[in-house]
């Protein structure tokens, strides 16, 4: 339970997909210009990351790895399928993003509007992807460590777009200089919150 609580907080403040690896910065610059946008779509990808990081560390350890297949009998201990793994992990990331953008659609036709076409862009999303690839490379114990890992990744993007959005959303009545107007002071605000999660680093798990 100790290790579940460390990766969480870990994957949330001191590996934040934003500040810490500028993973979905396309998304997270592009659609952070309202609150309730932003939480939509982060929410969106937090799901997302949910769903399909434990469905690909299946994947990976019981087909794609060397010797995953070992469960099937003596004959198939040998067979190599890691090559796979980038389009598989693709596969089943664009499958859960289509699955998304029809509930959205369905239930919230007004954020799926205003969310428009980075909705679908989530699949390329490489905050999703790379949510994958990090589990693959820390090779985590079980599938509760690598769901823990996603929820935690998912809910540290969503504080950050939801953290960059209610500081534009104040921003637009500021006296902000004509130069750095739009992408400029968001892109200086982005450094110093990044600055700021840095000090979660000191923080003994």
């Amino acid at each position: 339970m100790e290790n579940l609580l460390n990766i969480f907080i870990k994957s949330i403040f001191v590996e934040n997909m934003i500040f810490a690896y500028f993973l979905g910065m396309c998304s997270y610059l592009a659609v952070s210009k309202t609150v309730k946008t932003s939480f939509g779509l982060g929410v969106a990808v937090t799901f997302v990351l949910v769903v399909t990081l434990p469905v690909n560390y299946l994947l990976e350890n019981y087909v794609l790895a060397p010797g995953a297949l070992s469960w099937l009998g003596e004959s198939y201990a040998n067979i190599d399928l890691s090559f796979l793994s980038f389009i598989m992990f693709i596969a089943v990331i664009a499958s859960i993003v289509q699955l998304v953008e029809m509930v959205i659609e369905k239930f919230s036709p007004a954020l799926y509007n205003s969310l428009g076409i980075f909705l679908p862009l989530i699949a390329v999303n490489c905050a999703i992807l790379g949510g994958s690839l990090f589990m693959q490379e820390r090779a985590y114990a079980n599938v509760a460590e690598a769901t823990t890992f996603a929820l935690g990744s998912g809910i540290g993007w969503l504080l950050a777009i939801v953290g960059i959005a209610a500081i534009r959303e104040k921003l637009s009545y500021s006296n902000v200089p004509a130069p750095l107007k739009g992408l400029g002071i968001t892109f200086i605000v982005t450094g110093f919150m990044g600055l700021a999660f840095m000090s979660f680093m000191g923080i003994q798990l």
